[in-house]
């Protein structure tokens, strides 16, 4: 592979392997060895509220990419206006791309604490609904363990105030385009 180059001549290339997507933008005579980004992206699902809060998410070292969605529901499709109607079981969340050598899935469940207001129930300031709880959801045993740990530690810190939900990850889906980045979009937009 060393020697082995690519020449896409300026072609959008997206590779998939597993559930990380490494996107490659305009390729020309590049050595493929330096062109692959090997290290695998660590993925975290939490609800913080609304949705649009990814924006907390923006600047901090270890933090690859944001994505709003939908999860915990019965569905494996859902779209903005049913979430909001309350029925599909599905809450708002963010969906965190971030490095694990600079991040552990630990210090996710953590910045995910100090993200949000976790003792209020269904609900972040003036966002109110089921759609808006606080919950954490992990993919396997071992983030389950850790979110579980953080949690208890959480609820003593707090006298037992925490809503904070952990789930097993169930049909997350990415909300609609206009949703993404919607607050960084919308100070473009509007100034």
């Amino acid at each position: 592979l060393n020697d082995f180059k690519l020449s896409f001549f300026n072609k959008q290339i997206k590779f998939f392997f597993e559930e990380n997507l490494l996107q490659l933008i305009n390729v020309s005579n590049i050595n493929f060895k330096k062109l692959i980004y090997y290290k695998l992206m660590k993925t975290f699902i939490g609800g913080i509220g609304c949705f649009w809060d990814e924006k907390k998410y923006e600047g901090i070292d270890g933090i690859v990419s944001t994505e709003c969605g939908y999860c915990g529901g019965d569905e494996p499709n859902v779209t903005y206006k049913a979430v909001c109607g309350g029925d599909t079981g599905h809450i708002e969340v963010v969906k965190v791309q971030y490095d694990e050598k600079t991040k552990s899935y630990e210090d996710m469940v953590r910045l995910f604490f100090e993200l949000h207001d976790s003792t209020q129930v269904n609900r972040q300031g003036t966002y109110v609904g089921i759609q808006y709880r606080s919950e954490i959801f992990y993919a396997n045993d071992e983030e389950k363990e850790i979110a579980e740990k953080i949690l208890d530690e959480m609820n003593k810190k707090l006298d037992g105030k925490v809503s904070t939900k952990v789930s097993k990850e169930k049909n997350y889906c990415k909300a609609e385009g206009y949703h993404q980045k919607y607050e960084k979009n919308k100070s473009l937009k509007f100034g």
